[in-house]
């Protein structure tokens, strides 16, 4: 099976599950962005503007490893916590099924 469940905390902390695809190649920016998440997604996915953050609740260990330019785009925000990351720089996968989410912005606005 190609679909994974993906859970957006919301911010009354409850939880939207959502299915979705692995076999498209969307990073969960992409599929958020699809939902009508508001995610504005400044750069397009180049992990330049930090626009995508999320903060992984649940799921963070089964991730890639972060990359230097994410880190340096993550370490600019007021808001970053230990388990932030840009949703740009993360490829659905099957790992990453039952992962829980909180879209954060930039923390700017």
């Amino acid at each position: 099976m190609s679909d994974i469940t993906i859970q957006i905390q919301n911010p009354d902390n409850s939880l939207t599950p959502l299915q979705a695809p692995t076999d498209m190649g969307l990073s969960l920016m992409e599929f958020l962005k699809g939902n009508e998440y508001d995610i504005l997604a400044t750069c397009g996915g180049m992990a330049l503007c930090a626009t995508c953050h999320v903060e992984v609740v649940k799921g963070f260990e089964n991730l890639n490893e972060i990359s230097n330019d994410e880190y340096a785009m993550l370490d600019t925000l007021p808001n970053i916590t230990d388990t932030s990351r840009l949703s740009c720089q993360l490829k659905l996968s099957p790992e990453m099924d039952g992962m829980v989410v909180k879209i954060m912005g930039d923390g700017l606005s």
